[in-house]
């Protein structure tokens, strides 16, 4: 089966998580990172960002936010296919939002001296020559902007951020924030028709302080804005008259993780009471909106919520939408104790006559798309992969295209950059989840998978890593379904409890019902090298050390990847140790009859910049096959390849040996070409392989846990050895 008949046959059944099948759906189709808009000679290692994003009236210029540059980025869609740098604007400030009315972009920028001290103005930019025509100074620090749909004004929340650092972040915190409204005649703004509206005294909450948040204008010229902190909601009219206000209210949470001390996700928790302290916001239609309950001070209740604009609940989601994402290996873990998978940024659209509502999750980093033709029944169609932390986004249905802003750079790291990431509303199956838990007859939540084996029954086992360091697991996964699907999770304990100090990186069968496991060790962590004897309970029934001559050279990369041949056990490390030749690493035998120890060499690619590793070993037919990859993200990635070695040269030589000999390897597959084929960038860790009983090969990546990671998980086959 190749990759391509693969995507082309992907049908997206979520199953529990309340998705239905469809004819037409959003899949990714391409990915612009944000530096490609620095100018020749920038230094292209600043942080950049991707906030929030708007479109000309054609479609085919995107306009996005850029905090850390204090910039607006531009960026030439006409083939969506292929965007095109149209470079970066100065804005004198930190820009904050964008409208764009026509080819006019309204640029919210803040130029605030001190949280005491808020300033800020709007630019206006004429789209075609660059250049600003206008601007109107706001009176205090803008957040976001909305422009009316006859294009007749814009409307600006004046939010005058709270400092976090003073008072525990709570409010009141003057000055107060309000809301502004000004109108638009022929392409430019009115500065002198600017309306304050005061909005202070609504709210049961620090009234006296305001924090309008997001803002949107339904057909009738109605604004409604979010008062996050305040958990209030009101909705003002064109003339600056308020005319509904109301509590954003709680509601109850259940089957939710609300610890993050300890690696493991345990959706047993529930939150009583919740307050929604929503962020973004989007009328459905002159009646109805909904709401991304973030939250931010006291609350956030990871959902969504409709209401009518007098205040009435249409619908509450609760954590289902939590829940979908955790069954797509998105969850946050380490947001368990605060606001989950925190939902932000939202869009509204219909396509084809179906009305869509998009919701970002800001730390699980996917989109929500929700069919809202029935707004007391909302139905997930399908969840979109997003880069790293999705702000902003923008709907395009005249071209079929919607498209997010991507707020996260970790340049700094040698991370994934920032990206805006563009998908089409085609008819084609869904291409992502390519990897789900729904349907089990239980929550599952995942993560980090790493090792992987094919056995006899079809099935493929697989282990996750360290990130999960408290729920060692091995996951049974049915790959015949598309998405793949975890049918069930095997917890690894050890003496009836969850076995920790393990830091499983591959698996592979015992010739019986059971498995041995490999855990790759970190002495600066108290982690052993290692391997286990697991019964198909998952208890550790055998517990292997490294023996001297290994552990006198170890070093943290340790084995990523284990296989049997009949009673010999292969391991891989994945980068030299102490005693290892430069680029080449140990290939380590182990006799599970007599206890022997042995190892060959394998001399992997030089890298060109950062590292290269082994990820996996799996031994099939006359050959063992092995995963090589450098530590590269995006552009950057040269190496994620599979090799394969003779069978017949993996003679394993005593640790002891002078000089161990050097197995020979042949290219098999280079796996950049199917990664890029999922629209996004090259993500970094290919960890797992498996090869059944008929030859076919299956891979995926490790999305470590959602942690500095967008969360996509690949899981795909690359068809039958040849």
């Amino acid at each position: 089966m190749s990759f391509k008949w693969f995507v082309a046959t992907l049908a997206l059944t979520l199953g529990t998580s309340g998705a239905v099948q469809a004819a037409k759906n959003f899949n990714r189709i391409s990915s612009f990172p944000t530096y490609l808009n620095m100018a020749t000679g920038e230094d292209t290692k600043q942080e950049s960002s991707a906030e929030i994003i708007s479109a000309s009236a054609d479609g085919n210029i995107l306009v996005y936010t850029d905090s850390p540059l204090g910039v607006i980025g531009m960026i030439d869609i006409q083939d969506p296919l292929d965007p095109k740098a149209l470079g970066n604007l100065k804005m004198q400030g930190e820009p904050t939002a964008v409208s764009v009315i026509g080819n006019t972009a309204f640029v919210a920028v803040n130029t605030s001296e001190s949280f005491k001290n808020p300033s800020g103005n709007v630019h206006v930019i004429d789209l075609k020559s660059q250049k600003e025509i206008n601007r109107c100074e706001l009176g205090g620090q803008p957040d976001s902007t909305a422009s009316a749909p006859d294009g007749s004004f814009i409307s600006i929340a004046i939010e005058n951020e709270r400092d976090e650092d003073l008072g525990d972040g709570r409010i009141p915190q003057m000055p107060a924030g309000d809301l502004v409204m000004i109108s638009v005649r022929d392409g430019n703004l009115v500065c002198g028709s600017m309306k304050r509206v005061n909005l202070t005294g609504l709210a049961s909450i620090g009234a006296e302080d305001p924090e309008p948040e997001f803002v949107d204008i339904n057909d009738l010229g109605e604004t409604v804005l979010t008062l996050q902190e305040n958990n209030h909601i009101t909705v003002v009219d064109r003339d600056g008259k308020i005319i509904s206000n109301f509590s954003a209210g709680a509601t109850d949470l259940e089957k939710i993780d609300v610890l993050d001390e300890r690696g493991a996700l345990i959706f047993n928790g529930s939150q009583k009471n919740r307050l929604r302290e929503p962020d973004g916001i989007q009328w459905l239609n002159n009646d109805l909106f909904a709401i991304a309950n973030e939250g931010d001070m006291d609350g956030g209740s990871r959902g969504f919520t409709v209401f009518k604009r007098d205040g009435t609940l249409v619908y509450e989601s609760g954590a289902k939408f939590e829940q979908a994402l955790i069954e797509i290996g998105h969850y946050p873990d380490k947001r368990s104790d605060a606001k989950g998978v925190e939902p932000e940024g939202m869009e509204f659209a219909s396509f084809d006559g179906t009305p869509f509502m998009f919701l970002l999750s800001e730390r699980g980093s996917v989109v929500g798309v929700y069919d809202m033709s029935v707004p007391s029944n909302p139905v997930l169609k399908q969840l979109l992969p997003s880069g790293l932390s999705p702000e902003g986004a923008i709907a395009l249905p005249k071209r079929n295209l919607f498209a997010t802003a991507n707020e996260v750079d970790l340049v700094e790291d040698g991370g994934v950059r920032a990206h805006v990431m563009i998908y089409e509303y085609q008819d084609a199956p869904a291409t992502y989840p390519t990897l789900t838990s729904a349907g089990a007859s239980e929550l599952i939540g995942w993560g980090a998978i790493s090792g992987m084996v094919a056995k006899s029954d079809g099935m493929i086992y697989a282990v996750n890593d360290s990130f999960y360091g408290y729920q060692p697991t091995i996951f049974v996964i049915d790959p015949s379904s598309k998405p793949a699907r975890i049918v069930k999770r095997i917890p690894i304990t050890r003496a009836g409890y969850p076995a920790q100090k393990l830091d499983l990186e591959g698996i592979t069968t015992d010739g019986k019902d059971g498995f041995w496991v490999a855990s790759e060790g970190r002495t600066d962590r108290m982690i052993p090298h290692g391997l286990y004897h697991v019964n198909a309970k998952g208890e550790i029934k055998k517990e292997v050390s490294l023996p001297p001559q290994l552990l006198n050279v170890e070093k943290r990369f340790g084995f990523e990847g284990i296989t049997r041949v009949g009673n010999t056990l292969w391991m891989v490390t994945q980068r030299e140790w102490q005693d290892d030749p430069k680029d080449h690493v140990k290939l380590v035998s182990y006799n599970t009859d007599s206890g022997e120890w042995g190892a060959v060499y394998y001399k992997k690619a030089k890298p060109s910049k950062g590292w290269v590793g082994m990820s996996e070993i799996v031994a099939h037919g006359d050959f063992f096959y092995v995963i090589e990859r450098d530590n590269q993200i995006g552009d950057a990635a040269i190496t994620k390849k599979i090799y394969r070695i003779p069978a017949s040269e993996m003679v394993p030589q005593l640790l002891n040996s002078s000089k161990l000999p050097v197995v020979s390897k042949e290219l098999v597959k280079d796996l950049i070409p199917d990664l890029k084929q999922f629209g996004g960038f090259v993500v970094d860790k290919i960890e797992g392989l498996a090869i059944n009983e008929g030859g076919e090969m299956f891979v995926s990546t490790d999305n470590d846990g959602v942690d500095d990671s967008s969360g996509e998980t690949f899981f795909w086959s690359i068809g039958k050895i040849h």
